[in-house]
């Protein structure tokens, strides 16, 4: 299998169309009709992943390593630093984003990793029925998410109806219809609205909530033969 009809593949499976305008998912680096010789599977690109993935593989990134024009390629520069790397080694690159959170991903979340059944799905929103008292349910995150401490806003001790994002939701704090949201990056503005709306909120992390990205690809791409490497991904924060 080539490069563009894996791409094709990809396509059908989560709807690069269904992306966000301001994404960049989809076809990155490379050749179309190149084989394939191994498949990559990793959230972001750096420097220590170039440097082991083997030449001529196809690398899937969750997070596009190109998210808007370049105005030049200035190689001790992010990303193109990066992209020298990948062309000197032949590597391409394809990016599954947001059309594979709103297909995927926050499914697999919600059911996998924190154990819920999923009552309702509007776009990027999973929601949940469940009866836990928040002290409880922010027990509960932060085991499956093994997150190192909790911020959350509180409007509820009891919590019937869940909702979640993964990765950076909170811009649709106003829209969610819900006792509690989870999501990723909340800020101090974002704590603020929630509170005014008496909408109890949990940040489960950007990183530790798409982590599962691998996980959840890398089924599809074994049952069309690919052997696939799923790489060690790392949280660019570290927490004392």
């Amino acid at each position: 299998m080539n490069l563009g009809e894996l791409y094709a593949y990809l396509d059908r499976l989560s709807p690069f169309e269904l992306q966000e305008t301001w994404d960049n998912s989809g076809f990155q680096v490379g050749e179309r009709n190149a084989q394939i010789s191994h498949v990559v599977l990793s959230i972001d690109v750096d420097d220590a992943l170039l440097d082991e993935i083997p030449e001529g593989a196809l690398l899937i990134t969750h997070h596009p390593l190109i998210f808007s024009g370049l105005a030049s390629l200035d190689f001790d520069t992010y990303p193109a630093k990066l992209l020298r790397k990948m062309v000197r080694k032949n590597i391409s690159n394809i990016a599954m984003h947001t059309n594979i959170d709103q297909t995927h991903l926050n499914a697999y979340v919600a059911e996998n990793i924190l154990g819920f059944t999923i009552a309702q799905r509007e776009g990027y929103v999973a929601y949940m029925e469940i009866d836990m008292s928040f002290d409880a349910l922010v027990a509960h995150v932060r085991q499956a998410f093994g997150l190192h401490y909790h911020k959350a806003v509180q409007c509820h001790t009891q919590v019937k109806r869940l909702a979640l994002t993964t990765g950076s939701g909170a811009s649709m704090l106003e829209s969610v219809e819900a006792d509690c949201f989870l999501t990723g990056d909340i800020k101090y503005h974002d704590a603020m609205a929630a509170k005014a709306l008496g909408l109890s909120m949990i940040d489960i992390g950007h990183y530790e909530s798409e982590r599962y990205f691998s996980e959840v690809l890398a089924p599809h791409l074994e049952n069309l033969g690919f052997e696939v490497i799923i790489a060690r991904s790392f949280n660019p924060f570290t927490y004392e």
